[in-house]
């Protein structure tokens, strides 16, 4: 079997044209965009026209808006801390139990230095509870951040209807907007959204490279300080051969939107269906009618995810267990916890995310194999016997998280 890629929500392959646009930026337009020579004209331009590129994929009112750099993590730290410094006397942060850790660990280390951190929960499906999220909203709150959509499940938030909200009450509104940039139709300047995250490695981009939007007169200090590079909003020489890479990628998740929506949607539809007739006792987790065209997190009850990854891997099918971020851990993530999933099927959760490069003949070939991984792995679980689970499984779990 060919190998086959099915963990996008963690990073993606780059695209070739995002490689050749890159290569004269290491070879031929190798100078310092701030120099004030030759070398450095065609590099400022490179920067001017991929900065244009983001603004078209996201829809913002101005280029200005976009600021570079170095990833999603480095952007939601941004957005939170510029926050809270701009309002010192706000000592509030509204968030939710399901967020990616870069938010969820700065939030804990906030909470330490004295700030309250408001940790919105969601229903089994993964929804917010708006008229709770309108209860929370006051003049102590410095900035809510709310993920777009789930790196786990896929589930989409109503973040442009919690941005209004948010404006209306004078607070500032932030997205990590890392998964569904470039897989959803994004118009930013219709919205009260006031700062977004994105990460270049999430659509075809290199690592290492990311943007902050923030729309214009939303109030803010820098992260990192010391040259006047991006307007100085964000200090340090600009990785310029990453910058116009994700310029492109930017210009082809345009072109490939309706794609995602359809052709890449049809094949998270069919293993979803296939998977679930062929297997007892599995379930897909999260809200499956508002949710990314790419994404399906699956529960297997009853065997632990690790060891279906384990048996995936060896058949030539990469999936993950939740986060790449928080994979080592043995346990079920932060994001079933909040779901309040079983026990049962909280420790066997795998997700399939898929990108533009994948085939429907790949997904014919992980319908061959999954059944047999999975019965596999129920013979050996002490909580499956002969074709069911053993008596008051839940019971014969016990759960090391609270």
């Amino acid at each position: 079997m060919t190998d086959i890629y099915l963990d996008n929500n963690a990073t993606t392959k780059v695209d070739r044209a995002v490689v050749d646009t890159m290569i004269p930026y290491f070879l031929e337009q190798y100078g310092n965009p701030s120099s004030i020579h030759k070398f450095a004209d065609g590099v400022a331009r490179g920067i001017k026209q991929a900065r244009q590129q983001v603004q078209n994929l996201i829809g913002a009112e101005h280029d200005s808006e976009i600021i570079f750099t170095s990833c999603g993590t480095e952007s939601n730290s941004t957005a939170i801390l510029s926050a809270l410094k701009t309002q010192p006397n706000r000592k509030e942060i509204i968030t939710t139990t399901v967020e990616h850790p870069a938010i969820l660990s700065l939030c804990e280390s906030l909470e330490k230095d004295g700030y309250t951190i408001h940790r919105m929960p969601v229903d089994k499906v993964g929804r917010l509870n708006i008229e709770a999220y309108k209860k929370l909203l006051s003049d102590q709150v410095a900035i809510v951040s709310v993920m777009w959509a789930n790196n786990e499940t896929g589930t989409i938030f109503p973040v442009v209807e919690m941005a209004q909200m948010a404006h209306d009450a004078g607070v500032m509104f932030h997205t990590d907007a890392v998964q569904a940039v470039g897989k959803i139709p994004m118009m930013l300047q219709d919205t009260k959204i006031d700062m977004l995250s994105l990460s270049g490695h999430k659509l075809h981009a290199p690592k290492g490279i990311g943007v902050l939007y923030l729309r214009r007169g939303t109030r803010y200090r820098p992260l990192l300080r010391g040259g006047h590079q991006e307007r100085g909003r964000r200090a340090g020489t600009e990785n310029t051969a990453s910058i116009v890479g994700l310029g492109k990628a930017c210009e082809l998740a345009m072109e490939h939107l309706e794609y995602e929506n359809t052709h890449v949607k049809a094949m998270r539809d069919r293993l979803e269906r296939g998977i679930t007739e062929q297997i007892p006792h599995c379930f897909v987790t999260g809200d499956m009618y508002n949710r990314l065209p790419n994404t399906t997190d699956i529960a297997f009850e009853y065997i632990e995810g690790e060891a279906i990854l384990m048996l995936l891997n060896k058949a030539g099918i990469a999936a993950s267990s939740g986060s790449a971020c928080t994979s080592g851990s043995l346990e079920p993530s932060h994001v079933m916890r909040a779901m309040d999933i079983p026990y049962t099927a909280a420790h066997g959760t795998i997700r399939f995310s898929f990108s533009r490069y994948n085939a429907m003949h790949e997904v014919d070939e992980v319908l061959k194999v999954m059944p047999g991984v999975v019965a596999t792995l129920r013979k050996l679980s002490p909580y499956w016997q002969g074709d069911g689970p053993v008596a008051n499984p839940e019971q014969a779990f016990k759960p090391t998280y609270a």
